[in-house]
């Protein structure tokens, strides 16, 4: 029996198995185009199976949002609370490549802190869209041309 949600990388997005009401399993691949999770029950089987590989990785809870929120931070663009927060990461990375310096620890923990935060509001913005609620912020594709 697989513990649930559980969390991995794949294929240079994030992936997440969920349990079913009955009893089966699902998941959740992160859209680069939108920022949403869409379903995507046919990767389960794949995803289960694979042994660690560069393509497909169980990764930790912790890696899963980071890795979603500095995804969705490269490959988006908006307006919002939340497309601030990605601009002060942004700034935090370019201040210490304009002193030639890399990301001092108290920085990097600021930086996970606040990808933990847009985490959570695009959590909440999209419970908020499936209750029927109409959108707060607009995202879309920073390069909309690209191969998803």
């Amino acid at each position: 029996m697989i513990q649930t949600p559980s969390f991995y990388t794949y294929f240079g997005k994030t992936y997440r198995v969920e349990s079913t009401p009955d009893g089966g399993l699902t998941g959740y691949l992160l859209n680069l185009s939108s920022g949403e999770f869409d379903e995507k029950p046919e990767h389960v089987r794949e995803v289960l199976r694979a042994m660690a590989s560069s393509d497909i990785s169980k990764v930790p809870e912790e890696r899963f949002v980071q890795e979603t929120e500095r995804a969705r931070a490269y490959e988006l663009k908006g307006d919002g609370p939340i497309f601030a927060l990605y601009e002060t990461i942004d700034g935090l990375y370019q201040q210490a490549k304009s002193e030639n310096r890399r990301v001092e620890p108290q920085e990097s923990a600021l930086i996970k802190s606040l990808r933990k935060r847009t985490f959570k509001m695009w959590e909440d913005e999209l419970a908020r869209r499936a209750a029927g609620e109409p959108p707060s912020f607009r995202a879309e594709p920073r390069f909309p041309n690209r191969a998803r």
